[in-house]
């Protein structure tokens, strides 16, 4: 993987890890366009992207890793059960559904129920959940089942996070708050995993493009975290449900 590459998916994966527009949907799409194979190096970079992800979330609420935040860890790891046990157990099945066009068609679905979910469930700001810290454990529980549907490749998983929140009345920022801390398990789990699949590709051949992706992906996910809730400030989810909407029809019209 050459150097242009290296820093073109780790700003991909860096913006659109946290936004509710599939970082793995956009990531495939990016590696077939740029022509790279799925190789045992390939996902090794993958993973390294992935955790300097992780970190800057990690970074974003230092606040919230603490032992007097217990109770928001119980209701992120509760939330985190549902998608670690049908992942673990469907893992060979999910795997098969890979391919261009079921993301371009999990990228409509998922616009057009951003849309609807804008239009018709968005309950008044005075009934709205607006501290992450004020989950339920009921509520985390129904965002954990939402973000099972982020198995299937484009769907997003701080979309399906997102939506699960907002249809239990937390506020559009308290849903990305929570998609941000949920995806500190959930990615911790796919990158471990992934790590133990493709250490032997952590070698000093590919130490400079792991390296540069590293820094590339965290320094953009550092930024689209902050800036994302400022725009939640002012915006709804409408102008991600309509680009959803249309990069699924391009790439149907592209690729076949």
């Amino acid at each position: 993987m050459d150097i242009f590459h290296t820093i073109l998916l780790g700003m991909i994966e860096g913006f659109t890890e946290f936004l509710p527009i599939s970082s793995t949907g956009h990531l495939i799409v990016a590696s077939k366009f740029l022509g790279e194979e799925q190789t045992n190096a390939t996902k090794a970079f993958e993973v390294i992207i992935q955790f300097a992800a992780i970190l800057a979330v990690f970074f974003n609420y230092r606040d919230k890793f603490s032992i007097k935040k217990i109770d928001l860890w119980t209701k992120v790891f509760l939330a985190f059960i549902p998608i670690g046990v049908v992942g673990f157990i469907f893992s060979h099945q999910i795997k098969e559904l890979f391919s261009i066009n079921i993301v371009a068609v999990m990228f409509i679905v998922g616009g057009v129920i951003f849309l609807i979910v804008e239009k018709f469930f968005i309950p008044k700001e005075s009934e709205q959940i607006d501290d992450v810290e004020s989950v339920t454990y009921k509520q985390a529980l129904v965002i954990g089942f939402a973000q099972v549907f982020a198995l299937i490749p484009g769907t997003s998983r701080a979309g399906s996070t997102i939506i699960g929140a907002l249809l239990v009345k937390l506020s559009r920022k308290a849903s990305a708050e929570f998609s941000f801390l949920l995806a500190f398990p959930v990615m911790s789990a796919v990158s471990a995993y992934d790590l133990l699949k493709h250490y032997k590709e952590f070698d000093t051949q590919n130490l400079l493009s792991l390296g540069i992706g590293f820094i590339v992906s965290f320094i953009i996910a550092f930024i689209t975290i902050k800036l994302f809730l400022k725009f939640l400030d002012n915006f709804t989810f409408v102008a991600f449900g309509l680009y959803r909407i249309i990069f699924g029809v391009v790439l149907l019209l592209w690729f076949n």
